[in-house]
């Protein structure tokens, strides 16, 4: 039909039979689909790594491609570095840090006091220069603390002209004494060291002290330890209503004043006696400082009596942490409720004298109460108590207040998101100085963190990510670190792989450390890779003349939050006095630029020192793909602290205690180091492995090994992680560490020792099962 307007899309159209357009359509839909699905494996397969990374970090601003770039090895110098070959980044470390430089950072953190919560402009002044150094990611970060700030004292030995039978007043009024000696209470001023006469130089005071007025009997108690007051009370020497005067050493103080406190005294001073000082005393003719050596009798010890073996940190927000508008918790179970203050053996030397022909002798007791300094100044070392009409005033009036406290924290970030390493000291200090203590360690840091920054200006990029942390509040309770570690411990549980201390940097010329035994090896590498100052042979390093001792880690430095309550392995580094040294004034006045520049480190060869074995330390866990941790020294060390606690408990007053079998701690044990040394023996395997040169066009191979990697360094991340226990210590929560832990009683498997003194056979078996328990956990995780 002809197409019409009706029908005008109408169109006849001729069909015919398709023409055969291509002859292999077959072979051409196979290949397609052959190649299409190739591509669809392919790219299935470089996305599935992306499954082995974890999420970022609040500290991480980068996305996954970076870490994926790690895991894929792309890196041109993987595994030893980006922009650096591990090589060079060792040589920037070892060459960057300088004498000068260690010298202008003591100089400026010494000129003033800077007690914690009172040095905002240092924290400034110190993130400033971190970022001049190329740590751009620094910050100040903030706390609000409780805490005292010193408002006066007295001290005064006050006598009556009551006979010495007849009680002392009931009113606790001073009128009717007269003073027989009243304590300076402060240090001489010395034209030779310029922060001594400092108009604001901090007063001498106790750190958590109770206010006070106490006017009573004195009782000389030796170093104040728990056993101290034991052999006095089997002395039957009073203690009740009574002052104590004890000598520092031993313990820490604030364990001293709490020992009493729980005796019913009623106040306590301390003083540093010469016996702490070895051969370099002015009884064995030296010269006392600044003219020799030897201590200056003026010279006074400050320092916190915070109860640490309760918990570090603010005690008024334990376990969390000290943020404006939280809840606060009444802190008297943690700080003393009597008054203490500390003394200068000048001021103890009337106070010693006057006890002379009252009670027992020291020498009287054990070999622990031998040994006193001051027997050259005519004292007998008597025990009291002073009879009725010879009384102690001991005056203490603090100010408590809440008030912020300022730690700076400095990041680089690496490749690997979820694996950290943070190095910290803190910058607080008693005194206007603290060369040694702390800030001979924030010179150190300070010179850390430039050399870190010289290698990110020639290119170099981390592997692992870096935390830098300059603390507050360490010296009232480690309060900046506890706080932070509080804040951020989810985080920190899943990435931390160590944490690296150094308090006191140098104080003279011997090493010195305490090590979680996972970083017994790299500490051993480090030392070994750091020339010494005082060489005796050319070319000796810190290691050659290291006795290799490295102490148990308990508490009293920064690393406490960090080992003991969140599991991550922790060091603690620095130079110590050798018997030759000058006596070091710790925590006081003349620990001062002066003393450190004529004294402690007259070249400033051992800042250099210290900062040198502090980076290398920290690269080699940094860099290294496999982390540097051997878990065959854990399971040595819980070897030794094991029998250290059966040879306590074969000579436990309780029978019972004596006859209980430890044989499941020993067969846990047992097990664990098997499979530590088929762990460490594997991971060195890899070690290997990751080094040798993999083609490119296996990439299956070389990600699968990279996976493996990545699994065996969370193994070694976890290790310390499963001798936390979550309900803590008894009657100290705060702690969770099963193996360490300060208190009375050593730092080794605290649980059960407490228990052995305690004769509670119960609390003992329960404490073995829990720790098998953890040993179990920690051998699983390695199989």
């Amino acid at each position: 039909m002809a197409p019409t307007e009706q029908t005008p899309l109408l169109v006849t159209v001729r069909v015919a039979p398709p023409r055969e357009r291509y002859s292999h359509s077959t072979l051409r839909r196979f290949c397609t689909i052959a190649l299409t699905t190739t591509l669809i494996v392919v790219v299935i397969l470089f996305l599935l790594p992306l499954g082995w990374l974890p999420t970022r970090s609040r500290y991480d601003d980068r996305a996954h491609p970076e870490s994926l770039r790690y895991l894929v090895g792309t890196n041109r110098t993987w595994p030893w570095g980006d922009g650096l070959k591990y090589e060079e980044l060792l040589e920037v470390l070892s060459t960057t840090p300088k004498e000068e430089k260690a010298r202008e950072w003591s100089e400026y953190y010494t000129a003033g006091p800077h007690l914690a919560g009172k040095n905002l402009t240092q924290a400034i002044w110190t993130k400033e220069r971190w970022q001049e150094f190329g740590v751009q990611q620094s910050n100040v970060v903030a706390y609000d603390i409780y805490i005292n700030y010193p408002l006066g004292h007295r001290l005064a030995l006050l006598e009556s002209s009551a006979s010495e039978q007849e009680s002392p007043p009931r009113s606790n009024s001073v009128a009717e004494y007269k003073v027989k000696y009243e304590c300076r209470m402060e240090e001489d001023v010395l034209e030779e060291d310029g922060t001594s006469g400092l108009p604001n130089r901090v007063p001498t005071f106790h750190g958590y002290s109770a206010s006070g007025n106490v006017t009573a009997q004195y009782v000389y108690v030796n170093f104040g330890t728990y056993q101290d007051f034991e052999d006095l009370v089997k002395a039957n020497v009073s203690l009740e209503g009574n002052i104590a005067l004890a000598k520092y050493g031993g313990i820490f103080r604030g364990l001293k004043v709490k020992r009493a406190q729980e005796l019913g005294m009623v106040g306590t001073v301390i003083y540093t006696d010469p016996q702490e000082d070895g051969e370099i005393t002015e009884a064995n003719g030296y010269k006392y400082y600044p003219d020799g050596p030897a201590r200056n009798p003026s010279s006074v010890q400050r320092g916190s009596t915070q109860f640490l073996s309760i918990a570090p940190g603010d005690p008024t927000t334990p376990g969390y942490p000290s943020k404006p508008g939280v809840p606060r918790q009444d802190p008297h179970g943690s700080i003393p409720s009597i008054p203490s203050v500390p003394i200068s053996y000048l001021d103890a030397l009337p106070i010693l004298r006057a006890l002379n022909g009252y009670g027992p002798r020291a020498s009287d007791f054990n070999r622990f109460w031998q040994g006193g300094g001051l027997v050259y100044k005519d004292v007998e070392y008597n025990i009291g108590p002073s009879p009725p009409n010879l009384v102690l005033n001991l005056v203490n009036e603090q100010e408590y207040v809440t008030t912020p406290l300022w730690n700076v924290i400095g990041i680089i970030n690496g490749t690997i998101p979820d694996e950290v390493v943070v190095l910290g000291n803190h910058r607080d200090a008693w005194i206007a100085g603290g060369a040694g203590d702390p800030n001979s360690g924030s010179a150190a840091m300070n010179e850390v963190v430039r050399s870190f920054g010289a290698a990110l200006e020639k290119g170099w990029k981390p592997l692992r990510t870096i935390v830098f942390a300059s603390w507050d509040g360490e010296e009232y309770g480690l309060i900046g670190s506890t706080e932070w570690v509080e804040e951020y411990l989810p985080w920190l549980s899943k990435a931390a792989i160590a944490y690296l201390n150094v308090d006191v940097g140098t104080r003279g010329p011997q090493f010195s450390s305490a090590a979680s035994p996972l970083l017994n090896k790299a500490l051993y590498e480090a030392t070994a890779s750091v020339q010494s100052p005082n060489q005796t042979v050319k070319g000796q390093t810190v290691r050659d003349l290291w006795d290799g001792q490295i102490r148990i880690m308990g508490s009293g430095s920064d690393f406490t939050a960090f080992q003991d309550f969140a599991g991550i392995p922790s060091v603690d580094l620095g130079f110590g006095p050798s018997p030759k040294s000058a006596v070091y004034h710790y925590h006081s006045n003349y620990d001062s630029f002066d003393w450190m520049d004529k004294y402690g480190d007259a070249g400033w060869h051992y800042h250099v020192a210290i900062t040198k074995v502090w980076a290398l330390f920290a690269a080699n866990l940094i860099e290294s793909p496999v982390i540097q941790f051997n878990a065959t020294d854990y399971a040595e060390g819980l070897k030794t602290y094991l029998k250290s606690v059966v040879d306590k408990a074969k000579y436990a007053e309780s029978v019972y205690v004596q006859s209980l079998p430890f044989s499941k701690l020993e067969s846990a044990i047992s097990r664990l180091h098997q499979a530590t040394v088929s762990f460490d023996a594997y991971t060195a395997d890899l070690t290997e492995a990751i080094k040798k040169d993999v083609p490119w066009w296996k990439w299956g191979q070389r990600v699968k090994l990279l996976a493996d990697v990545k699994k065996a360094n969370d193994k070694y991340k976890y290790l310390e992680r499963q001798f936390l226990y979550p309900g803590g210590l008894d009657g100290r929560s705060w702690f969770k560490h099963v193996i360490y832990a300060p208190g009375y009683a050593g730092a080794v498997m605290p649980g059960i020792v407490e228990n052995i003194d305690a004769k509670n056979v119960t609390g003992v078996k329960r404490w073995i099962d829990i720790i098998e328990s953890k040993i179990n956990a920690a051998t699983a995780l390695l199989k």
